[in-house]
């Protein structure tokens, strides 16, 4: 029986607090709002000259939204948020493979992919991903190696509040 176990607090999840349930809202909303962003952006490629200045409008007032909200709700009550740590499905002698799951799906989501846009288009990722694989590394192990270092890179502009340079990432 679960209550009667020692390592109990394992296995609870404490309720979420009201500035986390307001984040997760600013997420979702943000979603939209890229979403909405991208269809004005097509209709502004598309449209007569008469309606563009209200198309460029509202898509200046949707990129302010989309910019401006959740960035000062992080940071004003939110450290770094996002780990890439694999778990174990260990049982006895068998290894299982490892995933990452649990909370934060969406921000590594969009870590994911800023790291498949780093791991083309920056050398130093680029350079990284490629000796792993070089290695014998699978490449979604790679890739999960290339997001770790990513992630420590940012975590450590927020700690020092420093804009990203490129030497912060050579290492």
């Amino acid at each position: 029986m679960l209550a009667r176990r020692d390592d109990l607090e394992r296995f609870l999840r404490p309720a979420p607090d009201e500035r986390r349930l307001d984040l997760e809202a600013l997420v979702g909303r943000r979603r939209q709002l890229v979403a909405m962003l991208g269809a004005e952006r097509q209709r502004l490629a598309q449209a007569r000259a008469a309606v563009r200045p209200s198309i460029a409008a509202l898509i200046a007032a949707i990129s302010r939204q989309v910019d401006g909200e959740m960035a000062s709700h992080v940071a004003a009550h939110h450290a770094p948020l996002v780990g890439v740590a694999p778990f174990a499905r260990d049982s006895g002698v068998w290894r299982g493979p490892r995933r990452i799951a649990g909370e934060r799906s969406q921000l590594r989501r969009a870590l994911y992919m800023a790291t498949l846009t780093a791991t083309r288009h920056n050398p130093v990722i680029r350079a990284f991903y490629e000796r792993l694989l070089a290695a014998g590394k699978l490449k979604k192990v790679a890739l999960l190696a290339c997001m770790r270092k990513l992630l420590t890179i940012l975590n450590a502009m927020v700690r020092d509040g420093r804009p990203f340079a490129q030497q912060l990432i050579h290492s």
